[in-house]
């Protein structure tokens, strides 16, 4: 199809380590007429200010990454909505991806690769997509995108605390069938795998979709996965 208009949409809290190469990157990706959108959810560190001097809109409003991503998406004006993780790295590859996609696509998702360099986490990487591929379901690092017009009329993000790309991506499969998927892969941060080690985060966030499936409640899932009690 020919070229439209991209809105990214990058939701942040306390990311100022990332944030500026992650925003740098984007804007050396994106082409005339797109635009960067950052959504703070109260962050206390230098996030606001690096945010001001290199998107082209900055929200602020209440922490949740479903609120924030909703925020972004009320104020963007592109064809596609491209909610982008502030630990990603991406170039200008992706973006042409987008521009490739036929008329009739309605949303999709990228292969992901964990930045670290062990082995294993190339093996997680894959069974991601893979899960990804066999179930049409994606996760917010996969960087999600979807057309204004479908995320408007599905209500966007369910403003819930954990799993709200689940949500979406069930709601997307129902209504508009499956996702399509794009390469290259994004490259997102290990740092939740190395913090808390390899092998238990893998137990930890199969546990959590599987524990979602079966209907437990978000809230509850948020509370074990960050360890609030």
């Amino acid at each position: 199809m020919s070229d439209v208009r991209v809105s990214v949409i990058v939701p942040v809290r306390n990311e100022a380590g990332n944030l500026a190469d992650t925003l740098a990157m984007l804007r050396l990706a994106l082409r005339d007429g797109d635009e960067l959108v950052v959504v703070d959810g109260g962050s206390t560190d230098s996030s606001v200010d690096i945010a001001r001097e290199l998107a082209d809109q900055l929200i602020l409003c209440a922490p949740g990454r479903a609120r924030q991503m909703n925020a972004g998406a009320r104020q963007a004006n592109g064809h596609w909505l491209w909610f982008v993780h502030a630990d990603t790295q991406l170039d200008c590859t992706h973006r042409q991806q987008l521009s490739r996609l036929p008329a009739d696509a309605r949303w999709g998702r990228f292969d992901v690769r964990l930045s670290g360099r062990r082995l294993l986490y190339r093996v997680i990487s894959a069974m991601i997509n893979l899960r990804s591929r066999v179930s049409a379901i994606a996760t917010g690092d996969q960087g999600i995108f979807v057309r204004r017009d479908i995320f408007y009329a599905l209500g966007g993000y369910p403003e819930q605390p954990l799993m709200e790309d689940i949500a979406l991506s069930r709601l997307l499969k129902k209504t508009q069938g499956r996702p399509r998927c794009l390469r290259p892969a994004l490259i997102t941060s290990s740092r939740r795998w190395e913090t808390g080690g390899a092998w238990p985060t893998i137990w930890l966030m199969w546990s959590l979709r599987y524990r979602y499936w079966r209907g437990a409640p978000a809230e509850e899932l948020y509370r074990d996965y960050y360890g609030e009690h």
